[in-house]
């Protein structure tokens, strides 16, 4: 029974230790950029995007499937690099155990 209590007690104190890391990435920012840096966006280390940047030049030009495939570009990468952050934080905090599931976000 003691071995149960043991067990128990160290699932919460990782729960707890869950809930710290999302807080700590939604205070971590990525940033990625398309365009040569035309489009730039900025996410939380959750992936929400916090803001976009466009180069005013852009805007002159009527190509806007361009615009749009910048964006779409930038906000994709800074989603991959927010799961990459969170990936590595995770690993630091299960010790590299590599466990069968994903975080909630």
């Amino acid at each position: 029974m003691a071995d149960f209590m043991k067990i128990l007690q160290q699932a919460q104190e990782m729960q707890g230790k869950f809930s710290q890391l999302q807080d700590e990435l939604k205070q971590q920012s990525v940033t990625a950029a398309s365009g040569g840096g035309m489009v730039t966006v900025e996410a939380t280390g959750q992936g929400t995007v916090r803001s976009i940047r466009i180069d005013p030049s852009l805007l002159k030009t009527a190509d806007v499937e361009m615009l749009e495939d910048l964006l779409l570009v930038a906000v994709t990468e800074a989603q991959k690099k927010a799961q990459a952050l969170a990936a590595d934080e995770m690993k630091k905090l299960t010790g590299g155990l590599n466990l069968p599931f994903k975080l909630p976000f």
